[in-house]
């Protein structure tokens, strides 16, 4: 069941992002949206650097190596999804309309899926994740 509930977060925040870039909703002149973006972008590299050579998984599946606590993830424990919701709100509010809000919204609902699917099966293979969770944010520094 959480492998199912993972793919379609997955499937979800595609859909978001590709709904966006269909609908014209993402490039700007705004300086305000090209900031967001390219701070959304930093913490993506940020992240995946961190991260190093594992893998991405399509479901939710936890990768060997440990438990990641290092660069971003010190601080919260979802960077990457952290910028994928940055960039995709910064887009959307940058050309606001009922449908690119929709489109926001449903990236945002894929996150969700794919973040308590993550955390329930990382906290299975490692048990010192939950002491981890109790000193770092999901997605948001200091606040959520």
């Amino acid at each position: 069941m959480r492998a199912i509930l993972s793919v379609v977060g997955y499937a979800a925040i595609l859909a978001g992002i590709v709904g966006l870039l269909t609908n014209h909703s993402v490039f700007s002149t705004s300086p305000v949206v090209i900031v967001g973006q390219l701070l959304a972008i930093a913490l993506m590299t940020w992240a995946r650097v961190s991260f190093g050579l594992r893998s991405f998984h399509l479901t939710a599946t936890p990768t060997q190596g440990g438990l990641m606590t290092s660069g971003p993830y010190h601080f919260i424990r979802h960077p990457i999804y952290t910028s994928v919701c940055l960039f995709t709100w910064v887009s959307a509010l940058g050309h606001a309309s009922l449908l690119s809000t929709a489109f926001a919204c449903l990236v945002s609902a894929g996150v969700a899926m794919r973040v308590v699917t993550e955390e329930n099966l990382v906290a299975m293979q490692y048990p010192e994740y939950r002491d981890y969770a109790k000193r770092t944010k999901r997605l948001i520094p200091f606040v959520f």
